[in-house]
């Protein structure tokens, strides 16, 4: 099938790569020109696992291919997914410039049947904006050329994109137009071979589906860190309380992790985007604000914590940090807590010697060279003379450290563990002061407290 992707970003890229390594030919269109060039070239903009290999063996095979030129993209393809950002706007909800803007561009160069595909994530009521759009151009050229559009939500996740999209556990297409409808069941027919992953419905209910699904997960995470906050006022273990809960197949294990709060480009918009839907409905969305409220709140905890540890006295001091990205196997630092956290430190007149296996250029890109930031080649180099080490990120790398050799590295052994890595029985045994998120805080000695 003949496919255009308007954006090459996170979801466009992986979508085209992957529409185009089951025999699609695919164009790419991007306004960025230095984005297209890289790609042209076989340079990845973003780290995602497994995404390099399927990008620079179809674009060799000639399935993939990137271009600036929305004309030929538009004239490429039968179906023509927008893929571009839906940044928040000042108020929260999605800003859908970008959107409409491909939409208008489709229409002024349409001649043919298209099937439009909303694939970013946007609002309820979306699709009737685009076709609005897409009206509006047409009109202008005094033309009638027959469409439809369709919403087909993506569910990605960072660090598993790839395999998400080859093995999707569902695909939702939202349409009221049976040969559109048609179209996408064949063109995700070769990833629905083993069961019908396929759900159909109209297109608002599948727009809210994607907002409900990350909505629901935020919600997870947000109560499991206001479980962990109880935990540690009345003295309970928020990891044995998990497993106790998760055991009930109706809540299950899948993230109910408490930590440092969520970050990265959906969650934290997307919870904000559906708060901003309700409330133009005039309806009040208590939990949803709850939802991002705690959230907030828990990027604070880390920093609290530390603060406490060392009594207030925190300038002057240095603090590794391992973990810079808001999760593992992704280099994106949007809204990762780490963030927040130094710059917390930074504020309080500490520095910070940091490491991520991915996220150091995205680093460099953010902050740039600057006084009380030292971006290490190694974990255990970011140790060397801190007083304290903080982890940001469950990246496996950091799982099993030497904690013998660490001590001959720090200035003090202290551990501030936003992610709940290590046992605290263990580590006090160690002689560790190891501080987790709900748990038992383990500080024999409180060493490194004092100036």
């Amino acid at each position: 099938m003949r496919i255009t992707i308007f954006g090459t970003g996170y979801v466009g890229l992986v979508t085209g790569a992957c529409f185009a390594e089951v025999g699609n030919d695919v164009v790419c269109v991007d306004v960025d020109g230095g984005k297209i060039d890289r790609l042209n070239r076989g340079d990845i903009p973003i780290y995602e696992p497994g995404l390099e290999g399927v990008v620079v063996r179809n674009r060799e095979a000639g399935r993939l291919r990137f271009t600036t030129d929305t004309a030929a993209g538009v004239h490429h393809g039968q179906l023509q997914f927008i893929a571009v950002g839906t940044p928040p706007d000042e108020d929260g909800s999605a800003d859908l410039r970008h959107v409409l803007t491909v939409a208008g561009s489709i229409a002024e160069h349409m001649t043919d049947y298209k099937v439009i595909v909303d694939k970013s994530t946007v609002p309820v009521g979306t699709a009737d904006r685009v076709r609005e759009a897409v009206d509006r151009g047409l009109a202008a050229r005094g033309v009638t050329v027959d469409y439809a559009v369709v919403s087909n939500p993506e569910f990605l996740k960072e660090g598993a994109a790839v395999d998400d999209f080859m093995k999707p556990e569902r695909v939702i297409i939202g349409s009221d137009d049976a040969r559109a409808r048609d179209l996408l069941h064949s063109l995700y027919s070769p990833f629905n071979r083993n069961h019908d992953r396929l759900i159909s419905m109209d297109v608002r209910s599948a727009e809210l589906t994607k907002y409900a699904a990350n909505a629901m997960l935020a919600t997870k995470i947000s109560f499991m860190n206001e479980l962990a906050n109880i935990a540690d006022r009345v003295g309970a273990d928020i990891e044995r309380v998990r497993i106790g809960i998760g055991s009930d197949p109706r809540i299950g294990y899948h993230f109910i992790y408490p930590g440092a709060g969520y970050g990265g480009s959906c969650f934290p918009k997307d919870v904000q985007a559906l708060a901003r839907t309700a409330h133009d409905v005039d309806y009040v969305p208590q939990l949803l604000q709850a939802v991002e409220e705690v959230n907030d709140r828990q990027k604070h905890y880390v920093f609290n914590r530390i603060r406490e540890h060392f009594a207030g006295h925190l300038s002057g001091r240095c603090f590794a940090v391992w973990g810079l990205s808001f999760k593992p196997n992704t280099d994106d630092m949007r809204e990762a807590p780490a963030r927040r956290l130094m710059e917390s430190l930074w504020e309080a007149g500490a520095s910070v010697r940091a490491f991520d296996p991915k996220a150091m250029a995205e680093t460099r890109a953010i902050y740039g060279e600057r006084e009380g930031l030292v971006l290490c080649d190694s974990p255990e180099a970011a140790l060397e003379g801190a007083d304290a080490l903080v982890i940001m990120t469950e990246w496996n790398l950091f799982r099993s450290p030497d904690f013998e050799a660490m001590r001959e590295r720090l200035a003090a052994p202290v551990i501030f563990d936003g992610r709940n890595l290590y046992d605290p029985d263990y580590l006090a045994d160690l002689g560790y002061a190891y501080y987790a998120i709900g748990r038992p805080v383990q500080a024999p000695g409180n060493p490194g407290a004092t100036e």
